[in-house]
């Protein structure tokens, strides 16, 4: 029968449910991969490890994706002899294991996109026959050495018998098909594990088309399946459907009593017990219905209850069924306080709010023009009501970034044993969360820095050693929340960065003078300058340098900052501080000469208001002014952007912050605190410096959004400019 659309509707979610739940299930392999290397005696680690690759084949099987199917039995095969402990771990059997985990993503990625490529198959046929060769006991082994799998014998059946006939008997439920069951999809599974000989289907629980529900299921069936798997193997076929579905499995030498006590089991009708009766009685079972059911299953022998219970699965060796599905049922439990939601309904809300802000800022505008006390009341209520529900949407949109960093541990391991090094990797506030999309667009940069660290930070353990430095070196993810901002750091204990190779290169490249004087913050920031590198010798992985600019340009983009810190022998540390949003922001409103300015609300000290003698001199964007004994840098927003100012007499300074330093922005007019909805500018104005982005006003205006640290640091160096050039004046005129 064709597919109609909407079947073809839910079959598409589904597959995206699949992609998505496989991509969480190989986050969990890796991880517990690389927990498995330090910790190989871990049995929850290796259990997890297990169920990771389990629940990729088993729903990849309802799918009928057949190569993830065929090449993930064969890694679920090595880590259930693992769990067993008939196969020892090491380190060339991890290495594998994390090579045929990239290779199911590989697969994965075949599924996503439709296409099949002739070299990832070969990488299957390779790595299967590496992960079988495994399993296999080498010649003259012992039955009790390690790596060697001694012959085991399934239920009813030698290990080295042909395969055998087992019966199974499936009564789905009602609920069945609305928990998204295909049986269909079970039977063909089955397919893999060897040839379903028979089956008949059951079709006497159907209702009257009257009293048919079209969305429930009233399907049994009993089928045939001639293949060498044991119980174990079979039973886990079904573990997605155990609960919706009453199973029995019988082994090919069960007794005529089990076919009896599975036949008073399945609590059939008149007829359908007859029919069931001929059927095994055609299996080779001369069995007779009896006149009546049994009064309850509990009269079965305690030798027959294995057979008729529901399906229990091994776990850990243990076989403890009930337990299992108890904490199934508990990780059901909790998957039902969470809800998948698609990333464009997201981002639709937060467009939603953000217009309900602007709108929420025009009634009040509206309301105080007006002079109507009771309409100003009712939209400052608005107004609480829109910022909690701004607030809230955010939060949807928040994620931890420990995900982001646990990515970095295969990173670690693999360009550490690539390198020759022994480094461990620590992570700290991974519970810290960011914008989600930050969290993507921050991971480029992070995998920038760590491989530099690793290639050119962290140095051998022979060197490190004759240092008096511990051989194995140390890399550090930290993540925190500070002012209303989310700080990043990547930190090393490695040599760090040597002050004097950094000058004499750019010396080299004519970026500085041969007498200029820097500041150690002014040397290290050298190195983002395009295509800077003091490596002596450039590697595939990474060169100190080589990429910085990049780094440093894709973190402004989301109004972010880098500083760097570093101590010659001791280490490097990357600190990287971003928004918590990029989407609606607390600001502060200000004028200058009729123009409308919003500055980030974090970023602000306080206001102060300034002389009109403070900024007279004529052409002067910026200087220095001294506020209770400290001297600050200024910059004139109204000269900066090339204006006159618009306010005669009296100014107002408002003092901003960065990371390093503080500096005072003169404007004409304060106008207060001003929820912010971020609208990106133009193509065309995307390069003026020290604009971050706009947004609309409740008057329907615009205003720019000023970007704080672009404006300290060009008023810092016109400021030390000014400073240099007055100080050299002097030095002539005393000549």
């Amino acid at each position: 029968m064709p597919m109609n659309d909407d079947d073809a509707e839910i079959i598409a979610a589904a597959r995206e449910g699949f992609l998505e739940e496989a991509g969480d299930m190989l986050r969990q392999f890796e991880q517990a991969l690389l927990v498995m290397e330090t910790s190989p005696q871990d049995t929850e680690n290796l259990n997890a490890a297990f169920r990771a690759a389990h629940t990729i084949k088993g729903t990849a099987g309802l799918f009928g994706f057949d190569a993830v199917v065929a090449f993930t039995h064969n890694v679920e095969s090595v880590m259930d002899a693992l769990r067993e402990g008939t196969l020892a771990p090491s380190d060339t059997l991890s290495a594998l294991l994390l090579q045929s985990r990239d290779q199911m993503e590989h697969l994965l990625g075949e599924v996503t996109t439709g296409t099949s490529d002739p070299s990832v198959a070969a990488d299957s046929q390779r790595l299967g026959a590496a992960l079988a060769a495994l399993l296999q006991p080498t010649a003259g082994a012992s039955a009790t050495s390690p790596g060697a799998l001694p012959a085991q014998a399934s239920d009813g059946q030698a290990a080295e018998a042909g395969p055998g006939r087992w019966h199974l008997c499936l009564r789905f439920g009602p609920d069945a098909l609305r928990s998204g069951l295909d049986p269909l999809a079970f039977i063909r599974y089955l397919g893999h594990l060897g040839q379903v000989v028979d089956m008949h289907t059951w079709h006497e629980r159907v209702p009257p088309l009257a009293e048919l529900d079209a969305e429930g299921c009233h399907l049994g069936m009993d089928l045939g399946l001639l293949t060498t798997a044991d119980r174990a193997t079979i039973a886990a076929v079904f573990e997605f459907a155990e609960d919706d579905c009453d199973i029995h499995i019988l082994a090919p030498d069960a007794s005529a009593a089990e076919f009896q006590a599975l036949l008073d089991s399945v609590n059939a009708t008149p007829a359908e017990r007859e029919a069931h009766a001929a059927l095994l009685q055609a299996v080779g079972c001369a069995l007779h219905a009896p006149p009546a059911p049994p009064p309850a299953v509990t009269a079965v022998t305690a030798a027959d209850e294995q057979v008729i219970t529901p399906l229990e699965r091994r776990d850990n060796g243990t076989g403890g069924g009930t337990d299992r599905r108890a904490a199934e049922a508990g990780r059901r439990s909790n998957d039902a306080k969470f809800i998948r939601v698609r990333a464009d309904k997201l981002d639709k809300l937060i467009d939603l709010i953000g217009e309900l802000v602007i709108a929420s800022s025009g009634a009040q505008l509206a309301a105080q023009q007006e002079g109507a006390p009771r309409v100003a009341e009712a939209t400052l209520r608005i107004h609480d009501l829109v910022q909690e529900a701004r607030d809230g949407a955010l939060g949807l949109r928040m994620v931890p970034i420990g995900e982001t960093f646990q990515r970095f541990q295969r990173v670690v391991r693999d360009v550490s044993k690539a390198l020759g090094k022994d480094v461990a990797l620590q992570i700290t506030g991974g519970d810290t969360e960011m914008d989600k999309s930050m969290v993507e667009t921050i991971a480029d940069p992070l995998m920038h820095l760590v491989r530099n660290s690793l290639d050119h930070g962290v140095e051998p353990a022979a060197e490190r050693l004759a240092q008096g430095k511990p051989g194995q070196g140390q890399l550090a993810l930290h993540a925190y929340h500070e002012s209303g901002s989310i700080v990043i750091e990547v930190s090393d204990d490695g040599r760090g960065l040597d002050r004097g190779r950094i000058l004499r290169k750019a010396i080299e490249r004519g970026l500085i003078g041969a007498d200029q004087p820097l500041s150690d913050n002014e040397v290290h920031q050298l190195i983002c300058h395009p295509g800077f590198s003091t490596a002596e010798q450039v590697t595939d992985i990474s060169g100190r340098g080589v990429g910085m600019d990049v780094v440093k340009r894709n973190i402004e983009a989301l109004r972010g900052q880098m500083h760097l810190v570093s101590e010659a022998g001791r280490g490097t540390t990357t600190q990287i501080r971003l928004p918590l949003t990029l989407a609606i922001i607390d600001g502060f409103l200000c004028e200058v000469n009729g123009v409308h300015y919003v500055v980030p609300l974090e970023a602000v000290v306080e206001c102060i208001e300034t002389p009109g003698e403070f900024h007279a001199e004529p052409g002067r964007i910026s200087g220095y002014f001294h506020l209770r004994g400290e001297m600050l840098p200024y910059l004139d927003l109204a000269r900066y952007f090339g204006q006159a100012s618009g306010q005669d007499g009296r100014r107002s300074l408002l003092l901003v912050r960065t990371s390093t330093s503080k500096v005072g922005l003169i404007v004409d007019r304060l106008q207060g605190e001003h929820q912010t909805v971020i609208k990106p500018l133009a193509p065309m104005f995307r390069d003026v410096q020290g604009i971050a982005g706009s947004t609309i006003l409740g008057s329907g205006e615009v205003a720019l959004i000023l970007d704080v640290p672009a404006l300290v640091d060009q008023c810092i160096r016109t400021s030390l400019g000014s400073r240099l050039r007055s100080a050299a004046a002097l030095l002539t005129s005393r000549d």
